[in-house]
């Protein structure tokens, strides 16, 4: 199991990356986690699952939806997961 936090910085947010995100990690499947905007204009995903299905989903949102305009990704250290709301396993939602 691989559990990543990234936020991702561009034109992410009013375009539907939440959404988009949402139908893309229940596509892949055997992913748990969350999706939200940020107070900084950027969108977090929180994620964990298989290493290949999560590297796959980083990868997707280097491209994101079709009005996304995505600039870079940064992975966040895991130190702050203890502020982060938690995964519900076998749950991928918006917040």
């Amino acid at each position: 199991m691989k559990e990543v936090y990234i936020k991702i910085k561009g034109r992410v947010q009013g375009v539907g990356f939440r959404r988009w995100a949402e139908r893309e990690a229940h596509k892949l499947g055997s992913l748990s986690g969350w999706v939200r905007n940020a107070e900084d204009g950027s969108v977090e995903i929180l994620m964990r699952g298989e290493a290949d299905t999560v590297e796959a989903m980083v990868m997707a949102c280097y491209k994101g939806p079709l009005l996304a305009r995505v600039d870079n990704i940064s992975f966040m250290p895991s130190v702050t997961k203890f502020f982060l709301p938690p995964i519900e396993d076998g749950v991928f939602e918006r917040i």
